[in-house]
């Protein structure tokens, strides 16, 4: 673990990088160190392997903050996370051509742009299965009313229309096997557009406030709300509610994706408990003896026996790890390898043959349209895994066999 702590820091930042092996670009120390610079930060910013630059803050920080929060630092994709199911399955159960599986999994899930996935609110309850529209109104429905009573700008977010579905960028479903040939499940998804709306909204209420007051900051996506206030409570409120709406989505999913997978190859059992995680989130927790909110803008919580996921790039192993409750990590990990290439530079640096080759042996969509999501656009996820020793264990390290992206 390494320090920065400059004159105009109010507290330091800390950082892990595995003896410089895991490269930190100098714009996401110089973010870092902004979020550090806010009065109301609790001991320290950490940075996790991972990190890199994001808005506001920086992904894969851990921001303990005292009577405020940063909209911007918790993201517009809240409760964005990881879920695995270890199957009773062996490689010897799959069929030889994946193809077949992975289409199943495309079916059953709505991915991408596809039509339920990016349907509006107005005449979409036709497209949406019975089963969601009873989770829906089981579950989400009464407390969205409440949120967008008083808020309605957030209505219109493609809410009951996007749970249960994947969406695009860098969310995927894949079928894994382990090193004792088991078969896993695991994907990766959020809050999508509801959760998108009320970030931004709030985003923007948290700037409108830093006006009404005359708060100057070293960037305006650092507008933060303050404990006490209108706009924090009715935010606290929204995003909790967008991110139990990510756990519920996630477990949709992983329903289909079971069936779908039973459906191509056999019935099988659930061998342990899924792992159920996110990444993107706001949560009060006691630290250093306090109470404070705690943001992880990309990064995992690691209590001592907590079990947690880090997923690899599309063609790199992924982990199930334990934590160890790190207290200068604040109880976190790293969420995933951390990009080191922006999603345009990727596309303009990594050739179609180099990317194919990084991904032989995955059945998976391997053309231009995932060029971004490329192994050689993120760092190498052993360097990170060495970097966080002190934070977590590795349970189970996995190696995808089937990938569908967003």
């Amino acid at each position: 673990m390494k320090i920065i702590y400059g004159k105009d820091q109010a507290v330091p930042v800390k950082y892990w990088d595995a003896d410089g092996r895991v490269p930190f670009a100098e714009n996401t120390f110089e973010q870092a160190k902004k979020v550090s610079t806010l009065p109301f930060i609790h001991k320290h910013v950490a940075l996790m392997p991972d990190a890199h630059l994001g808005k506001g803050a920086t992904i894969g920080s851990v921001i303990p903050t005292k009577k405020a929060i940063i909209p911007a630092a918790v993201g517009v994709d809240l409760g964005c996370g990881m879920m695995a199911l270890h199957t009773s399955l062996t490689a010897n159960d799959l069929p030889d051509s994946l193809g077949y599986v992975r289409a199943a999994i495309e079916k059953a899930i709505p991915h991408g742009r596809s039509a339920r996935g990016g349907a509006g609110d107005q005449g979409a309850w036709g497209n949406i299965p019975n089963f969601i529209a009873v989770a829906w109104r089981n579950l989400m429905a009464d407390d969205f009313a409440i949120i967008v009573d008083k808020h309605p700008a957030i209505a219109k977010s493609n809410n009951a229309v996007h749970l249960g579905t994947l969406g695009t960028g860098n969310h995927f479903v894949e079928v894994c096997l382990d090193l004792n040939d088991h078969v896993w499940i695991m994907l990766h998804s959020g809050s999508r557009g509801v959760g998108n709306r009320i970030g931004s909204y709030f985003i923007q209420k948290a700037k409108e406030d830093m006006r009404k007051y005359f708060i100057n900051l070293p960037d305006q996506d650092l507008a933060y709300l303050a404990e006490g206030t209108e706009n924090f409570d009715d935010y606290w409120k929204a995003v909790s509610w967008a991110q139990d709406y990510a756990l519920l989505s996630r477990q949709i999913m992983m329903e289909n994706a079971q069936r779908a997978l039973e459906a191509t190859v056999r019935p099988f059992e659930v061998v342990e408990q899924a792992v159920n995680c996110h990444h993107n989130y706001v949560a009060v927790e006691n630290h250093y003896g306090e109470n404070v909110y705690v943001t992880r803008k990309g990064a995992i919580r690691a209590r001592k026996g907590d079990l947690g996921i880090i997923p690899g790039s599309m063609g790199a192993q992924s982990f199930i790890v334990r934590g160890k409750g790190n207290p200068e990590s604040f109880h976190s990990c790293s969420h995933g390898a951390g990009r080191t290439m922006s999603r345009t530079e990727a596309k303009k640096t990594i050739t179609l043959e180099q990317h194919k080759a990084d991904l032989e042996g995955v059945e998976c969509r391997n053309d231009e349209t995932t060029l971004d999501e490329s192994p050689k656009a993120y760092k190498p996820i052993k360097y990170v895994m060495e970097a966080q020793q002190e934070m977590v264990e590795v349970v189970v390290e996995l190696h995808q066999v089937v990938c569908v992206k967003g």
